[in-house]
């Protein structure tokens, strides 16, 4: 028996990744709440340096070794690295604000506390501050592509990524040596459709969810950077700036407004309308 082309063609939400600390690793989930700022706990923690500076693996590579594991029955992150691990509350701390900065923005947040700072600290071997991102407090998207005053957490500039499995196999068949989906820490993956469609992506629906495509995502090093073993390269950067480059920059994936607050859940069909 034949498969339909109508089956053929049908995108559907293959894998849904949070990355709560962000510049660290990303826990895959089964589903997920979207909320005001993205996805439920996504990208709600970052470390600052001491000037309230947020840091990324483009400064400090070894970010990518952290392992964050969540449990939502206790409200504890844990994060693990070199054999060793420390397990935070995820309730807002009751810690003076400060006010840190994340590229053009400036955002208020809360200290985690000094013993979870020192426990970051010493395994990066520099002065840094883990900090979080109270769900109320405001960080808009750029009004050039908001919709709605639409909010986002500690992201670079957009709630949720999207990309296309079919868009990371175009690029691995160009590579000598093919990279895994985490080098661009999408939020949403899905199957079905043509490589690089989400670029033109607007309006869609997940599940109970509307959602709006706004601009393809541009790339920086932090795609060089292999999430295992944190050795930087030339790829896949090099090769997508042959092909996928304008204005200056390198796209790969779509940058998405959420319209709607629902749960989306692996399986879920994705519609575009």
């Amino acid at each position: 028996m034949g498969i339909s082309l109508h089956t053929m063609h049908k995108r559907i939400l293959s894998e849904i990744w949070i990355y709560p600390i962000k510049s660290m690793g990303g826990i895959r989930l089964r589903s997920s709440k979207v909320m005001d700022k993205g996805l439920q706990y996504d990208r709600r923690w970052m470390l600052v340096d001491e000037e309230g500076v947020f840091l990324t693996q483009r400064l400090s590579p070894r970010m990518a070794l952290f392992n964050i594991s969540i449990d939502t029955i206790k409200k504890q992150l844990t994060v693990s690295i070199d054999n060793d691990h420390y397990t935070l509350s995820m309730q807002p701390p009751d810690s003076p604000v400060i006010r840190a900065k994340i590229w053009d923005d400036e955002v208020d947040v809360t200290e985690v506390s000094a013993e979870c700072s020192k426990w970051f600290s010493d395994k990066l071997n520099m002065k840094c501050r883990l900090v979080s991102f109270p769900e109320h407090n405001p960080r808009p998207v750029n009004p050039l592509f908001a919709s709605n005053n639409e909010q986002v957490s500690l992201a670079d500039g957009y709630p949720i990524l999207v990309i296309g499995e079919q868009s990371l196999a175009d690029i691995n068949a160009r590579l000598q040596d093919p990279v895994p989906m985490n080098r661009f820490r999408p939020n949403f993956i899905f199957t079905g459709g043509a490589a690089y469609e989400e670029d033109t992506w607007k309006n869609f629906r997940i599940g109970r969810n509307r959602f709006l495509g706004v601009k393809p995502c541009g790339r920086c090093i932090m795609t060089t950077i292999n999430q295992q073993t944190a050795e930087q390269g030339k790829e896949p950067l090099a090769t997508l700036s042959t092909y996928r480059k304008r204005d200056n920059k390198i796209y790969f994936g779509q940058n998405v407004l959420a319209i709607d607050h629902h749960e989306v859940t692996e399986g879920d069909e994705i519609i575009l309308e």
